[in-house]
């Protein structure tokens, strides 16, 4: 038995609209949004009482989503810390190629992107950052060299 694909990565969002806003900046498509709950949703995630709304994002073009979900009922849980270092367990990052990082910084800082450490070159390879945007959300950006 094989995979057959990954289908979407999914992150959990305080403000649907913010997260939404700062990934179509990034470039992505909203694919459609809807609201989800009752007890099949509840026996999925193993939460009782479910109620939230999703977004799905897409590249356009390519595969890959990205499934931002808000939690309307049981609210969220904020970590600790709240703004997680990167070495915490879990998950981590999702990375993203860009044809120009500055330009696609450029795009996000509107939207609360802030640059985790600064934009460092990878050999004559790549040029590479991590980036938080809403909700502390971690992003990594690379751009190819040459």
């Amino acid at each position: 038995m094989t995979i057959q694909r990954m289908d979407n990565v999914g992150i959990v969002v305080d403000d649907l609209d913010t997260a939404v806003a700062f990934f179509t900046a990034l470039g992505m498509e909203l694919e459609g949004r809807m609201p989800i709950d009752g007890p099949w949703a509840g026996k999925v995630v193993g939460l009782d009482d479910l109620r939230t709304e999703i977004a799905m994002m897409r590249i356009p073009g390519a595969a890959g989503r990205l499934e931002l979900a808000t939690y309307h009922s049981p609210k969220a849980i904020v970590p600790e810390p709240e703004v997680p270092p990167a070495n915490t367990l879990g998950l981590h990052r999702v990375m993203f190629a860009v044809d120009d990082i500055e330009e696609t910084l450029t795009r996000l800082r509107p939207h609360g992107a802030e640059l985790v450490g600064e934009v460092t070159r990878f050999e004559d390879s790549y040029l590479l950052c991590y980036l938080r945007g809403p909700g502390g959300i971690i992003l990594a950006l690379a751009q190819q060299l040459g």
